[in-house]
């Protein structure tokens, strides 16, 4: 098979993957004029380093520019694939080519998918100079890689591709791929074909040829909107269940129930049920939050948020989404308070920085005469024996006598009434 016939069998994002920075689009703080990869691999100056981005934003394509310019041995290994016994061989390697003088870069993608263990064979290479670490992940570094390798590494950060770095992608692959500079190609719609990427550029390129690939034969080949969401059915949503995207989202959800903003609220909640996020999980944080930022401000919140759960783990999706809905936008217009979480952090406060003191005798039970005879429950005063079941006494130990941690919100005075209204007629304007 010549070298044409090869190349030609490649999926098209492998066929116009740049072989230097001069083809490489975005990433213009990391490889543009001064920018830190670009120096050096300039310089000729590697060192180990992790690239943490979104997919398709340029981590793969990088690591290989660094193969083909630098003056190095390059092995790849795949997280997901490999184990120990690969990272040893390859380090074996770069023993021996240490001392040749001869440096050794390991490229390892996906690799968050390491565990601590095979995180660990990686520590003493990297800090010995045996190999130059080049790692690429879609997670944030600080929750899946250990940080003894973290220190040892530097940690850049890619962004997503904008539409203006897509769009230089797709021209050259229209202008210089082997298959596709031979056909005529009318794109209607490439905004719309921007969109259903969501920033990845190997995403944008697979529409293409996948297009393409329908219209095999014809002189024409005609990529419009209608044949795009043929082919991708759904938009490509980023969303990591369990990475940093997660987290993310959740806290811009709660931030904006806290805020009382409900259209906010509903659209982090569309994103994340929309990138497949179990409903329950929502739930729950919903009846955290109802105790947490609602409180006694108005207690039909918690009934409500619990509710919810139990009505979500009944019905399920998609149904699940109006219930949630429902929830969501209550929350976000309630009156807000944090007093009880304030209260139980000063008293969990006082219960880990203060001594342990004994509970009064006058508070403690007297089940058997012994202990009755000892003071236990001595001068106890029944509440309910009082006008209005009321009696001034102290429950604290007297060491903490006059201790306050809860501290009402004045939910029911004048100037906070006025300013709920303001913020409920906020929100009311939007419609």
């Amino acid at each position: 098979m010549t070298d044409k016939n090869y190349i030609a069998q490649l999926p098209l994002a492998e066929r116009i993957r740049p072989k230097d920075l001069n083809g490489f689009y975005g990433q213009t703080k990391l490889v543009g004029k001064n920018g830190p990869i670009r120096s050096m691999i300039e310089n000729n100056k590697l060192s180990s380093f992790i690239l943490w981005g979104p997919p398709g934003s340029g981590k793969t394509t990088l690591a290989r520019i660094i193969a083909q310019t630098a003056d190095s041995e390059f092995y790849q290994l795949n997280a997901v694939s490999s184990g120990v016994k690969d990272l040893r061989e390859v380090i074996q390697k770069a023993k021996l080519n240490l001392q040749r003088f001869k440096r050794t870069v390991l490229f390892i993608d996906e690799i968050h998918r390491f565990n601590k263990s095979q995180q660990d064979a990686l520590l003493s290479a990297v800090e010995s100079g045996e190999i130059i670490l080049i790692g690429a992940t879609t997670e944030n570094p600080s929750f899946e890689v250990i940080p003894p390798l973290r220190s040892r590494a530097r940690v850049y950060i890619l962004e997503e591709l904008t539409d203006s770095d897509l769009n230089s992608i797709l021209e050259n692959a229209l202008t210089n791929d082997l298959i596709l500079s031979k056909l005529k190609i009318e794109l209607e719609d490439k905004e719309f074909l921007f969109y259903l990427s969501g920033s990845d550029a190997r995403t944008m390129l697979n529409i293409v040829e996948a297009a393409i690939n329908r219209h095999s034969g014809k002189e024409t080949v005609i990529i419009n909107k209608e044949i795009m969401e043929n082919i991708v059915q759904q938009k490509n949503i980023i969303y990591d269940k369990s990475g940093e995207e997660h987290y993310n989202i959740i806290s811009a959800m709660i931030k904006s129930i806290r805020g009382s903003d409900p259209d906010a609220a509903l659209y982090w909640m569309a994103r994340m049920l929309e990138g497949g996020e179990d409903p329950l999980f929502v739930a729950r944080r919903l009846i955290i939050l109802a105790a947490e930022d609602i409180g006694n401000a108005s207690p039909t919140a918690l009934l409500l948020a619990e509710s919810t759960f139990n009505a979500v783990s009944k019905i399920g999706m998609p149904e699940a989404r109006i219930i949630l809905a429902q929830c969501v936008t209550y929350l976000a217009s309630c009156p807000k308070s944090n007093s009880s979480y304030l209260a139980i952090e000063k008293a969990f406060d006082d219960v880990r920085n203060k001594d342990l003191y004994p509970v009064p005798l006058h508070l403690r039970n007297a089940p058997t005469s012994l202990m009755k005879k000892i003071g236990y429950g001595k001068n106890y005063k029944y509440s309910h024996d009082y006008d209005n079941h009321f009696i001034e006494e102290n429950f604290f130990p007297s060491e903490l006598k006059g201790r306050q941690y809860y501290f009402p919100s004045q939910i029911g005075n004048e100037k906070t009434i006025k300013e709920r209204l303001a913020a409920l007629w906020k929100i009311l304007k939007k419609y």
